[in-house]
């Protein structure tokens, strides 16, 4: 069964193709994905790799953990899964009155 590992500290510059190359040394990379800003587009400086066994995954992880790729020592752990989160408000910054002051000014 394949195995996910988180991978932080990324560079902005590491692609996923990149981080699919540096892993495959370990083993069988199934997927590898950087992580992205929706609104940007730009890396969040993390990302996830999926090896295809469990002993592939510690290998990866022994090999790359603390270890530099586009000049950052990475982050390397197993994937905790993911927990769940209360929905995110829409709007913004709240709700209240705007403005400087208010009321009637003569």
């Amino acid at each position: 069964m394949a195995k996910k590992i988180y991978v932080g500290n990324l560079s902005y510059s590491t692609t996923d193709d990149s981080l699919r190359e540096a892993f495959a040394a370990a083993g069988t990379v199934e997927s590898a994905q950087v992580i992205t800003d929706r609104m940007s587009g730009r890396s969040k400086g993390f990302g996830f790799v999926e090896m295809s066994t469990d002993e592939e995954a510690q290998a990866a992880i022994a090999m790359w953990h603390e270890k530099e790729l586009d000049g950052r020592n990475l982050v390397v752990n197993e994937a905790r899964p993911m927990t769940e989160r209360p929905p995110r408000r829409e709007g913004g910054f709240g709700g209240g009155r705007g403005g400087f002051g208010g009321g009637n000014r003569f």
